[in-house]
């Protein structure tokens, strides 16, 4: 096994705590995968009941590198996309706190593409909470030569997407986390919060209520 896709060692140094990640099951993947994310690292290993493990090293390293992405762009040109319930909240509360535009629920045929439509938004970044449900977007955005960024499982299908974060995106606890993360290191990259500063919310606070259906 190659250090890439070796599993980090307690000691070294994440966003948050190890057992953080593990509590909200970000690293838990679906039993389907395809050989591309395999290749690039993101999956460490397959339990015996056939589920992916994500490798927490690469989630952690692509939280930072998705996080640098978006701080090169005015966050209201940043468009950040799903028809998600369980991703609502979390998208919600990270453009709260990163200024970026937030697009929850489906996304109207042509909002990315058509200029003479009403609906239409004239953005510079995408990232979407899941391909699979997410597709109408990021196809919008392959055609406009919009760059996406987006939260992938093993399940996902990589076209048109140029920074993938593996991770569990379908738990509520999960995407909670992810952007709750992301949120605090772009504010981080930019200087509006320390290096060792949190955001004043809690990860909790980017959860969608329990009980909210997830389709």
């Amino acid at each position: 096994m190659s250090n890439e896709t070796k599993q980090p060692e307690q000691g070294e140094e994440y966003l948050v705590p190890v057992e953080r990640y593990m509590a909200a099951a970000v690293r838990l993947g679906a039993r389907v995968s395809n050989n591309y994310l395999q290749e690039r690292g993101f999956i460490f290993t397959v339990r015996p009941d056939g589920l992916r493990i994500f490798n927490l090293k690469r989630i952690d390293e692509r939280i930072r590198i998705a996080a640098r992405m978006i701080t090169r762009y005015q966050p209201s040109r940043v468009m950040v996309h799903s028809i998600k319930p369980y991703a609502f909240k979390p998208i919600q509360m990270f453009c709260k706190f990163v200024g970026c535009l937030p697009v929850t629920g489906r996304l109207i045929p042509g909002t990315l593409t058509n200029p003479y439509l009403a609906h239409h938004i004239d953005i510079d970044l995408l990232m979407v909470a899941d391909p699979k449900t997410d597709f109408q977007a990021i196809n919008e955005a392959s055609l406009t030569g919009i760059p996406v960024i987006a939260l992938v499982d093993t399940d996902s299908d990589p076209t048109f997407i140029d920074l993938m974060i593996p991770c569990n995106n379908k738990g509520r606890n999960s995407l909670a986390l992810v952007f709750w993360l992301l949120a605090r290191q772009v504010l981080r990259e930019r200087g509006e919060l320390k290096p060792n500063e949190d955001l004043p919310v809690s990860w909790e606070e980017f959860r969608v209520p329990v009980g909210q259906s997830q389709p």
